[in-house]
């Protein structure tokens, strides 16, 4: 996988899941885009191993992108109100269009 990879999680985002998709996420070579767009459900620990992955990425220098978000995961972004965190116009654009 090279720079410009993009890694697509598919199903549960979960705590059941977090240590099988750690290494995705982390290793070299990282991916630079996340699509979320097939993600079914997500937990704290889905977001917390998100934000690692883009932590990681601003740590190395490079970018790491969410595309793609799927209804369960714009649920999650806005009730822990986390989108500005992965600077996440998508989610916050949707977020003002529901007020």
């Amino acid at each position: 996988m090279s720079g410009s990879e993009v890694l697509k999680i598919e199903g549960e985002l979960t705590i059941f899941r977090a240590l099988e998709l750690k290494p995705a996420l982390l290793d070299e070579p990282a991916p630079s885009e996340i699509d979320l767009s097939a993600v079914t459900e997500i937990d704290t620990a889905g977001v917390q191993l998100l934000m690692l992955a883009k932590r990681t990425a601003l740590e190395a220098k490079r970018e790491l992108r969410l595309v793609g978000h799927s209804a369960a995961v714009i649920e999650v972004f806005e009730l822990l109100n986390v989108a500005a965190y992965f600077g996440d116009h998508l989610v916050m654009d949707s977020s003002e269009k529901s007020k």
